[in-house]
């Protein structure tokens, strides 16, 4: 070997230690930096036919697990979409009160019951009417504002998908902008570690805005696609995806009056799942949609039963009762209604009308007895519609032996496509347990589901961080 060969393998071997000690001090000195990882030298041997002439430090690379990283991708879609869902029902949670306190809905309805038991012994008081309808007043309320609490959740779901939809169009254009570099770099030979890094990061929100899989391929290049199968546009300049501003009532729904969510102008809102978007889309158009179907039924339930034996004693503003339509969607005409629902005008305008009733109801062999209101002037210790509201409004049976009308469970909401977990609850007792069970149910469901995801996301960022953080 000649001398000048010699040197030129002497020059590349102290060219490659000075790059593997300049690559160490840059892992020390990022120790601590978000989304760096550890970066090792290259090296590639150089030579002839027959003729070794040492070594050239190749482009550093990163030594990242990306089997793990793929994982925690997947996962941060889970986990972040269960926490949002966690997040959104906790706030039900407090709204349907707590039993011990009496603020629940069978507490509520316990009270209502209660009150009329104590008119009862006697009907002539007016502080014990005026009792009655202060329980009504305190039960409606409660509807009201759990009604109210649902709408604004779903106004909540509503605006964090603008925002998220924002964020998503700029994530994704960083990581086209950041691809694009990527494969200039890979084609000249050039390290595109740190550019990875930052490509990484910009991957990672995505995974948790919605569920996502990355697909790398060797030249540089990358492919995003959802769980719906969707390829994600990687140029997102002017803004793939969108969602137009929008007010819910509780008479909004998807497909018609709640915006889609839009992608290069296709509706995509059912096909995308996972992350803080597919979240808050089942959000809006399935889990609260149907609590609010829960308690619309269980108020045009508690409405109707009091106005079959002779007694409105809860109406809408207008002083109605809603009756469910012949077809479904089966709650057209009460969409809501546990919004609006209030104790009667008529009553507050004459209290005496809990002790003497409303209305006359005709006799049916399909509901209630015949009954006549208490006339004005009537006696004082009128009982008949008491004892009525008591034994039938309250209980299983419309009259002896002729069970109450069952609930509606399928065809429910604005479209009909919901549906209610009240099986055979029959009494306006089982009905609130019902309502109540179901969503505390979900609560708790959701908030398991939060900590273990999150576990099992913590474990994948361990593991992922003991592979290759500096």
């Amino acid at each position: 070997m000649s001398l000048e060969a010699a040197l030129g393998n002497a020059t590349g071997g102290i060219d490659l230690i000075n790059r593997q000690i300049a690559l160490a001090s840059q892992n020390i000195s990022n120790a601590g930096t978000a989304g760096y990882v550890r970066q090792t030298a290259t090296q590639q041997a150089v030579g002839a036919p027959g003729l070794a002439m040492g070594v050239r430090a190749g482009p550093a690379q990163r030594d990242i697990d990306l089997q793990i990283q793929s994982s925690l991708f997947s996962q941060n879609g889970t986990a972040t979409a269960a926490t949002t869902r966690r997040n959104a029902l906790a706030q039900i949670d407090t709204a349907l009160g707590t039993p011990a306190s009496g603020d629940d809905l069978a507490g509520r309805l316990g009270a209502l019951r209660d009150a009329v038991s104590t008119l009862m012994t006697d009907p002539s008081s007016a502080a014990q009417q005026r009792g009655v309808i202060a329980s009504a007043s305190g039960l409606a309320t409660s509807l009201n504002q759990l009604s109210a609490t649902y709408t604004t959740l779903r106004q909540d779901a509503q605006d964090a998908l603008g925002a998220d939809a924002a964020t998503l169009n700029a994530r994704l254009a960083t990581i086209g902008d950041l691809t694009n570099r990527i494969r200039i770099e890979i084609a000249s030979g050039r390290s595109t570690a740190d550019m990875e890094n930052a490509r990484d990061q910009a991957m990672g929100d995505v995974s948790t805005l919605i569920g996502v899989k990355f697909l790398r391929q060797s030249s540089g290049d990358l492919i995003a696609v959802t769980a719906g199968a969707i390829t994600l546009p990687l140029d997102g300049k002017n803004g793939p995806f969108s969602i137009a501003p929008a007010t819910l009532g509780p008479n909004a729904a998807y497909p018609g009056g709640v915006p889609a969510l839009m992608l290069a102008g296709v509706d995509v809102t059912t096909r995308i799942t996972g992350g803080s978007v597919g979240a808050n889309l089942a959000l809006r158009d399935q889990t609260i949609p149907g609590f609010q179907a829960e308690l619309d039924e269980f108020s045009q339930s508690l409405a109707a039963r009091f106005d079959a034996q002779g007694l409105r004693l809860f109406s809408d503003g207008a002083g109605a009762v809603p009756a469910p339509a012949a077809a479904p969607p089966t709650q057209l005409p009460y969409v809501g209604f546990a919004a609006s629902i209030q104790v009667n005008p008529a009553i507050l305008a004459n209290p005496a009308l809990v002790r003497d009733g409303t209305q006359t109801i005709a006799s049916s062999a399909s509901g209630a007895t015949a009954f006549t209101p208490n006339p004005p002037g009537g006696p004082s210790g009128f009982a008949t519609l008491l004892k009525r509201v008591l034994s039938f409004t309250f209980g299983a049976e419309v009259q002896a032996g002729v069970a109450q009308p069952a609930p509606a469970q399928t065809g429910l909401g604005p479209l009909g496509t919901l549906s209610a977990p009240f099986g055979a609850a029959r009494s306006l007792a089982d009905l609130a347990a019902a309502v109540v069970g179901d969503q505390a149910q979900a609560v708790s469901a959701a908030q398991q589901n939060a900590d273990s995801s999150a576990a099992v996301q913590a474990m994948l960022q361990n593991r992922l961080g003991e592979r290759s953080a500096v």
